[in-house]
């Protein structure tokens, strides 16, 4: 059961996060609840929260969103249905009615829904789905909120006598109306109201002349305000009626109260339900708008919490549209302790809050934002003695205050502790305080507690090295500007660069001299050790940044590369088909030529048949059979390659003629004469063979796997090559 004081919600700023939330709750009663937030007892009722407050978030990234929860505070209603002879109005039972059909409607919706909210519905199930209250208020009101004259038959009898009572009120002043308005008696304006009443505008010097009650007359005097006579008769008989009607409406409202009184438990359970959806989808966006996650709960301790964020800082530094730095902290049973040091606006007190109300956050069923890697378990108690804590009321200092809270630390510290100390051992003297903060955390080291202090004291540094279970800690700052890097770098403790700061801000380099020479000579060097260190590490950090930065481009490089490889063999292997085709349809063009040749000079059609069929076999036994989408796709494939092989064809071709135009500006070297054996080519083409034979201006060319004839004009010799 975990024990949270008010001084550690205080100190980690837990009531600002609660603010946020409740800005974003709908209802006046979740709004209440959520300021009033806290750690839950224990393990499985903080699971459920943390589980229920996921889902929602999940419902803003699905097609299944959650239906409205709002609703209207009926607590003034459930006090009346506890009070037995009471009866309600009319907006009370309007606003009961809403608030079952609302919650009739959650409780259906996620029990549809129940594979993507098991959690959520776990929670409505335990609210009695009925339609029981609904219908009993629709049988009394209407759509508008008003009774129904069939709420009872003596209100159906009275609205109905109401009606024509109603209407002969309105036919008599008609008819007094016309008949006065006539005679001349009656003002410009005719008729008025007065006292909810419908009257006459009578000119004050006729007054005597109208049968009726005078009931007004106007600010001047010459108008009197007179209701006929008959009118008057059949009014009284209205509001008689009318005060029947009111007593049988509290009578029909009474019996209706009496009715729902039954259900009272059932509508508080409704409002409970609602109030409670309202601050899990409150916890949701609050967490929804800083992209916060449940990380992994374990029951190993350990506190891993990667890229890690002030939720209060983030969304501040958002909305100024500022760059905040996450910060990874990682706390074990081998690391238990931190102690963090360096120069001041460093952010070391923020690292420190921000694992303090992460931990507090997480341990109240909200949502924290850091990386989905991330894990932690759960503490008993989270102690914290952050800020500037002199007790005005209690007239105590600032050291005895934090002795007091050192001894409420000292009795309530154990392994499942976790404790959070900013600028330990302050507010005495430096050897003394630092030697009883030594004392402390040797103590708490002892009791396994987990926790994160923040120091200048070279003592607590040199403890934190010197035992087993603890490491030191520094923020980064830039080893030129002293600028602060805001990342938190474990293993090494931090200089406090005090004399490096002062030189920055101006003090004379004489000063600092005389100040170096009253601290002690091993201090001195201490400190700058551990200045020189940090300088190294911030160096070798952005030389490790630089290098990744390389590693990442040449990878990106080495990927493009392995692509444009791909695509260059996959052409080449489409052009090679495309040859091999090509050639192969030469080969045969050759073939039927020789045929031909034959056939003309010995005209035997048998033989010519039998070589052509032969010819065809041999060729149908190389093909493959395929389907007719095959064929297709190879027909759009074949087109495709030749396409791209015509534009390189008549890129080479405008590059040869190019050629030939130079050539012809140059004298051309004198022709070499072909003979039989030499190799050759011809002028517009790259595949060379052996002249076998000259006949007139042709050659028979041998190109290994065909012969071609081909005219001696278009053929240019070729050197042999050289052994």
């Amino acid at each position: 059961m975990i024990s949270v004081t008010d001084k550690t919600l205080q100190d980690l700023q837990f009531s600002t996060v609660l603010e946020a939330v409740a800005e974003k709750c709908v209802t006046d009663l979740g709004k209440e609840k959520a300021l009033t937030i806290k750690p839950f007892p224990d393990r499985e009722q903080l699971m459920n929260a943390l589980l229920q407050t996921s889902e929602y978030v999940s419902s803003f990234q699905n097609n299944n969103a959650i239906p409205n929860h709002g609703f209207e505070n009926i607590a003034h209603e459930l006090k009346f249905l506890a009070i037995e002879g009471s009866f309600l109005e009319v907006n009370g039972f309007r606003k009961i009615r809403a608030i079952s059909e609302t919650s009739n409607t959650l409780i259906q919706f996620l029990k549809k829904f129940e594979e993507y909210y098991p959690k959520l519905q776990e929670r409505s199930s335990s609210v009695e789905l009925t339609k029981a209250i609904i219908l009993a208020i629709d049988a009394v009101l209407d759509k508008y909120g008003e009774v129904k004259d069939s709420a009872s038959p003596d209100l159906t009898d009275i609205r109905r006598r109401i009606n024509t009572v109603r209407g002969k009120v309105n036919q008599s002043f008609g008819q007094a109306l016309t008949h006065y308005n006539s005679l001349g008696y009656l003002d410009e304006i005719r008729e008025s109201f007065v006292q909810n009443r419908r009257v006459l505008a009578v000119l004050a010097m006729y007054r005597r002349k109208v049968k009726g009650s005078a009931v007004g007359t106007s600010k001047t005097g010459s108008i009197v305000f007179i209701e006929p006579e008959a009118t008057f008769q059949y009014s009284r008989e209205l509001s008689n009626l009318e005060f029947e009607e009111q007593e049988e409406i509290v009578r029909i409202l009474k019996l209706l109260t009496q009715q729902i009184r039954f259900y009272e438990p059932l509508i508080s359970a409704y409002q409970e339900l609602l109030s409670d959806v309202d601050v899990i989808a409150a916890k949701a966006r609050y967490g929804f708008k800083m992209n916060a996650i449940l990380p992994k709960i374990t029951q190993e301790r350990r506190l891993y919490l990667r890229d890690a964020y002030h939720p209060i800082l983030l969304l501040t530094n958002n909305l100024k549209k500022e760059v905040t730095h996450p910060q990874t902290f990682e706390l074990l049973q081998e690391r238990r302790i931190v102690v963090i040091s360096g120069p001041n606006a460093g952010g070391k007190t923020i690292s420190l809050k921000t694992v303090g109300l992460l931990q507090l956050m997480l341990q109240s069923g909200m949502l924290i934002p850091v990386h989905e890697r991330s894990e932690t378990f759960l503490f008993d108690r989270i102690l914290t003695d952050i800020g500037d804590n002199q007790s005005i009321e209690n007239h105590l200092s600032t050291y005895s205050y934090r002795l007091k809270n050192m001894n409420y630390f000292l009795k309530k510290c154990n392994n499942k502790t976790m404790f959070l100390i900013d600028e330990f051992g302050t507010g005495s003297d430096p050897e003394l305080g630092g030697a009883l903060a030594e004392v402390f955390l040797e103590e708490f080291y002892h009791r396994e507690a987990f926790g994160i202090i923040t120091t200048h004291y070279s003592n607590l540094k040199i403890l934190a090295n010197e035992l087993p279970h603890a490491t030191n800690a520094n923020m980064l700052f830039d080893e030129k500007s002293l600028e602060p890097i805001y990342k938190l770098v474990l293993g090494q403790a931090g200089s406090s660069f005090t004399f490096e700061v002062a030189q920055k801000n101006g003090i004379p380099y004489g000063l600092i001299n005389r100040a170096k020479k009253r601290v002690e000579v091993g201090k001195v060097r201490f400190d700058k050790t551990i200045a020189n260190l940090q300088k190294e590490r911030s160096k070798l950090e952005k030389t490790s940044q630089t290098l990744k930065e390389e590693e990442i481009r040449a990878r990106e490089e080495s990927k493009k590369m392995e692509a444009i490889n791909q695509k260059i063999k996959q052409k080449l292997e489409s052009y090679q088909e495309l040859y091999d085709s090509n050639q192969r349809l030469i080969y045969i063009g050759q073939k039927i030529d020789d045929i031909s040749s034959k056939y003309f000079s010995n005209k035997d059609k048998k033989e010519l048949i039998g070589e052509f069929l032969k010819m065809v076999e041999i060729e149908n036994s190389k093909r493959k059979k395929a389907s007719a989408k095959e064929v297709k796709a190879q027909e759009v494939k074949q087109k495709e390659i030749v396409k791209e092989v015509q534009v390189q064809v008549e890129k080479i071709r405008k590059e040869k003629k190019e050629k030939k135009r130079i050539a012809a500006i140059v004298p051309e070297k004198p022709k070499r004469e072909l003979k039989v054996g030499d190799r050759a080519r011809m002028q517009d083409g790259q595949a060379i063979g052996t002249i076998e034979k000259i006949e007139k201006n042709k050659a028979i060319v041998n190109y290994g796997l065909f012969t071609s004839t081909v005219r001696l004009e278009v053929l240019e010799y070729v050197e042999p090559i050289k052994k």
